[in-house]
Parts: C-alpha cells; sequence; structure tokens
C-alpha cells in the first residue's frame, strides 16, 4: 500500500489520514508546529515548508504527495517533483492562492464572476472605487482566508482606512454582490478524468469565518455549479477534491473562489455522504475509481470557533457526529465542528437550532 505526504498537519490533514487509513494508507507530514493535530497519525517532519532537505526527505519516503491549504509554497511543489508526485498540480496552486489570477482566470474560462480591479497604489485605488462604486470590498491578493485581509468599503471614510491597513502590498478591489445565498460544491476528478459532484451546499458566514453548511440536494442550481466546476477542473488537469464557492445572484451563479483542497463546507460528506470527501480525495489522486457522492441523509455541519462546546450537551441532540481537532482554544480559530444528520429537512433545521443554541459567540 502506497505513504501518502501531506503538506500541512491541521485538522484538513488529520481528516484525510483518518479517512485513508482504513483504505491501508501510511503518512507523513510536513509542519513547522511542534504538535500539530495530525502528528499522531503518522510520522510529522518538523520543518518550514520551503526546507528544501525535509521536501527532499517527504518526497523520498513517499509514494504521493498532496496538500490541505493553498498557501504552500508555489517553488515547493516544483521542487518535490523531482522526487515524487504531487497532486493537485502547480496551476491549480498558483491559480488559487492569487485573487487577481483566479478572477482572470474565471473571466477567461466564461464563469460569470463580480467586477474587479487590480490595486497597487493609493491611486489606482481611488480609480477602482470610483469605477466599481461603493460598498465594495478591499482584500489582498495572497494569503487571505477566513476573513483575513479584506475590508468592507461602505463610505469614502473607510477608503482611506482600508489603504493604512492593507496597503503596500497587491490588492484587488471587487464590487459587493447583493447576493440571494453563498453556496458551494465540492467537485473532484481524478487522475484518469473522472468527475464526481457532491450536491450543492448552502453556507452562511460570520465575519468571514464558515458558521454552517447544509446539503441541498435536487437544489435547482446543482446542473449550474457543476458546470463552471467541470470548466475549472478540466482546464486546470485538476486531480483530487476541489471546494468551489459562489454568490446565487437571482438565477445565476457568480463564482467567489476556489479552494484546491478538500474543503470546509464538505465536512458534512464525513456522516452524512455515501463516500467522504476526504476519502475520494485520496481514491482521485491514486487514480482509484471514485466513491460514490450521493447522500445518505439530511445533512449539516456547524463550525467551532474560538472554543469547543459542551460535547455531552451537543451529543445529547439526536444525530450529533462530533469531530475534535484538538487544538488549543484561541478567538478566531477553528477547534472543531459537528456534523448533524436527520431524516427530514424540517428536522434537520430543528436539530441544527438545537446546537447553536450551545454554541458561544466567537
Amino acid at each position: 500500500m502506497k505513504h501518502i505526504g501531506i503538506i500541512g498537519a491541521g485538522q484538513l490533514g488529520q481528516m484525510l489520514a483518518l479517512a485513508g487509513t482504513p483504505l491501508g494508507y501510511t503518512f507523513t507530514f510536513i509542519d513547522p508546529s511542534h504538535q500539530p493535530c495530525a502528528a499522531g497519525l503518522g510520522h510529522h517532519i518538523q520543518a518550514e515548508y520551503d526546507d528544501e532537505a525535509a521536501l527532499e526527505q517527504l518526497g523520498i519516503e513517499c509514494d504521493l504527495v498532496t496538500f490541505e491549504f493553498e498557501n504552500v509554497p508555489a517553488l515547493a511543489i516544483e521542487y518535490l517533483k523531482s522526487f515524487t508526485t504531487v497532486h493537485p498540480n502547480v496551476q491549480a496552486l498558483e491559480t488559487a492562492q492569487d485573487r487577481l489570477n483566479e478572477k482572470t482566470f474565471f473571466r477567461n474560462h466564461d464563469i460569470p464572476v463580480g467586477e474587479f480591479a487590480a490595486v497597487s497604489s493609493w491611486e489606482e485605488l481611488q480609480a477602482a472605487v470610483a469605477n466599481l462604486g461603493l460598498p465594495a470590498v478591499l482584500k489582498t491578493r495572497r494569503f487571505g482566508y477566513d476573513g483575513k485581509g479584506q475590508r468592507v468599503l461602505k463610505t469614502p471614510d473607510d477608503i482611506q482606512i482600508a489603504w493604512k491597513e492593507l496597503g503596500g502590498t497587491p490588492l484587488i478591489l471587487e464590487a459587493f454582490i447583493p447576493f440571494t445565498r453563498e453556496v458551494s460544491i465540492i467537485a473532484v476528478r481524478s487522475i484518469h478524468g473522472e468527475m464526481a459532484f457532491y450536491p450543492l451546499t448552502e453556507n452562511v458566514h460570520r465575519d468571514g469565518i464558515l458558521h454552517r453548511s447544509i446539503a441541498r440536494p435536487g437544489d435547482w442550481m446543482q446542473a449550474q455549479a457543476e458546470s463552471h466546476a467541470r470548466k475549472v477542473m478540466e482546464a486546470l488537469d485538476y486531480a483530487g477534491v476541489m471546494g468551489f464557492e459562489f454568490f446565487q445572484v437571482e438565477d445565476r451563479l457568480l463564482a467567489n473562489e476556489i479552494a484546491p483542497r478538500v474543503h470546509n463546507s464538505g465536512h458534512w460528506t464525513q456522516n452524512g455522504a455515501v463516500t467522504s470527501q476526504f476519502e475520494n480525495h485520496l481514491r482521485a489522486i491514486d487514480g482509484l475509481p471514485l466513491g460514490n457522492t450521493n447522500t445518505l441523509c439530511h445533512a449539516g455541519m456547524l463550525n467551532f470557533i474560538g472554543k469547543l462546546p459542551d460535547r455531552e450537551q451537543v451529543l445529547r441532540i439526536p444525530g450529533t457526529h462530533w469531530h475534535d481537532y484538538h487544538k488549543e482554544p484561541r478567538s478566531g480559530r477553528k477547534v472543531g465542528h459537528v456534523n448533524i444528520t436527520a431524516p427530514t429537512a424540517p428536522l434537520l433545521e430543528e436539530r441544527l437550532a438545537h446546537v447553536e443554541a450551545l454554541i458561544e459567540p466567537a
């Protein structure tokens, strides 16, 4: 059986290893943290992600390598390719790492996207605001996630404040989109080109961090989401699971961003789908047949941000499945999640509400 390397040993690496162990895989992780939460599930190489000696060791140890987050240095992936196979590829990573590249990619492949403009100076910001109008969102082009590196501009006074906070690094200004809802699709493509799609997921964010996700099998926008995801994966010759986030505006889905990895909005698949996103990612990068992506029941997920609620109280609610990342509590940090299943949609909503009542604000 194959030995798989994972760049990053956080909760996504942990859940990949938990899904892969029954398939016979073993794991090595590279992560600079002293005791990351996935470390106990394999060999942990404690090193920075650009440490060539550590990357060489990872490449020699492993039959293939993947990554759990998209801020991996692209040069590290190029270096690893001298020693082993890496999926997803560098092209996908570089596209997702830069918001301007990403939005331009969507536009070039006829995927609807909101208006945007590159910003590298105060003058360019003023011109972009004059063109796109307010409200708008100013974001760093790189290294932004969970609401980091972005500011909403509602009034002219916000422009100067945002520039003082974010100026000095490449930025992108995005027109504010008056969306009906936020949705995502978890898609998977194998190294042989086989594709599968999970049901559309409806998401709610708080302070830029995903709060809850609910699977919506049979959603009327499923085909549109699949079409957009298919275009992206084919254009990038992608292998693995990809999360694709959209804004619904009337009868259209506008692309927000892609994540070239397993995705938070797909955690419900652990307990609510025939095959989890984590298992399917491993199947895809190793060329195994993809697993069935159908739902087993109505399913949703709630993130635990900052600290965990009382486990016993949560588990008293029927259909709850506890996932603890074994992380130190910290404001704004994802420390776990609960998947919730139910035989009917109304009962799922009721159970979600009961769990939400037990979660203190982050």
